[in-house]
């Protein structure tokens, strides 16, 4: 097999196939940086290819992080190509939004067995654009969900502001934390204005395999254990067929990757990388690096074990 490149305009989504080295019949789909090609993605499909897992990296565009009616379908063509590829054995990896996206796309195809969400919400995302419309980095979409399916946008939780003070907000709490991005406070003003409602929560009972939720304390973009702990609970009271795992801890940021692969994005300052970006990565250095290795030494054992 060799490295392929996917077009929605030709093949119905975007994605980057790295195959593994060595022979295999797992395969993981994985959504990590703003394009399918860039660095977090290549390096995020080679640390799985050391494990001896074939790629599939996806994104919603050739290069856009803004997620917004992300048409669920797209993942039904990316699984449809690894089985021909002789993947018999399909996962998927996400995190931060794409953690969200992990959960709901497992949550609607069966034949992926093993899922991990890293800093997930429990919950749809209100569609968002990164198109620097009015000076603004980011803002909220017109009425759309991140996602849809079958050309119908999926119920979410919407924001509690509109643009453009959608991203005044977040630079005035991360400048208040010191941080360099934090929306946490956002999010809570969201629940507090729009009780998340039944349709809106992910659907994790309907998850198959086994699930991996993996989350930190010190999170600002959002309260991660506190949404993962919401999913515990609906899995202990709902009939479900699958097995979980949450790794919670107290210290690690919103970056909560496996240490090996956050080196191997960036050789050099992969730890400063984290306490640049957050004050609770720069005030406990010690304890996220600790907390990334950890979650290095179970993802690996959890691969070898799948």
């Amino acid at each position: 097999m060799k490295r392929q490149v996917f077009r929605v305009s030709s093949d119905g989504y975007n994605g980057a196939w790295y195959p593994s080295s060595v022979e295999s019949s797992r395969g993981v789909i994985v959504m990590l940086g703003d394009s399918s090609e860039d660095r977090m993605a290549a390096t995020g499909a080679k640390w799985l290819n050391q494990q001896g897992i074939h790629v599939m990296a996806m994104s919603p565009e050739k290069k856009d992080y803004g997620h917004h009616d992300y048409p669920l379908e797209r993942f039904g063509k990316a699984i449809a190509f690894m089985k021909a590829q002789g993947c018999d054995k399909l996962g998927i990896i996400g995190a931060s939004t794409t953690g969200m996206m992990a959960l709901v796309a497992a949550s609607y195809y069966a034949e992926l067995s093993l899922t991990v969400a890293i800093s997930p919400p429990d919950f749809v995302m209100e569609g968002f654009y990164q198109d620097g419309k009015d000076g603004m980095h980011e803002r909220p979409g017109d009425n759309e969900s991140s996602v849809s399916w079958q050309g119908c946008p999926l119920p979410y939780l919407p924001y509690a502001y509109r643009h453009p003070e959608y991203w005044q907000k977040i630079q005035e709490e991360s400048k208040a934390g010191g941080d360099k991005i934090a929306s946490r406070n956002m999010f809570e003003e969201s629940e507090r204005r729009h009780p998340i409602q039944e349709d809106e929560r992910i659907k994790v009972e309907n998850i198959h395999g086994k699930i991996i939720f993996i989350g930190a304390e010190d999170d600002v973009l959002w309260d991660t254990c506190k949404y993962i702990r919401r999913m515990e609970d609906r899995l202990a009271r709902l009939p479900h067929d699958s097995v979980w795992e949450s790794w919670l801890y107290e210290h690690g940021t919103h970056f909560a990757f496996p240490e090996s692969m956050l080196k191997m994005m960036l050789p050099v300052g992969s730890g400063l990388l984290v306490s640049v970006m957050f004050k609770a990565g720069k005030e406990h250095p010690k304890e996220c690096k600790e907390t990334r290795i950890d979650i290095d030494r179970r993802l690996k054992k959890a691969f070898a074990e799948w």
